[in-house]
């Protein structure tokens, strides 16, 4: 019969996979590290000593994290 095709040469998935889901901590960490090594590297790039650029990019990845941690995560619809 043309334009028969049999159940096992369907794809297996007729949906497109999950991206893999990452704690609320774990991506409070990424944003706070991330984003303070960006201070970090930019408190470097703009002349600051390097003690106070790391202390600056620590602090601020500190205070970065707490924040997304606190705030960043979407209240659930019920």
């Amino acid at each position: 019969m043309p334009g028969f095709v049999p159940l096992d040469c369907r794809p297996a998935m007729d949906f497109p996979p999950r991206p893999p889901a990452f704690s609320p901590g774990f991506q409070s960490f990424l944003w706070g590290f991330l984003l303070g090594a960006y201070v970090w590297i930019g408190a470097l790039a703009v002349g600051v000593a390097g003690g106070t650029a790391f202390l600056l990019g620590v602090v601020s990845a500190f205070l970065i994290f707490f924040f997304v941690r606190l705030f960043g995560e979407d209240k659930l619809r019920r």
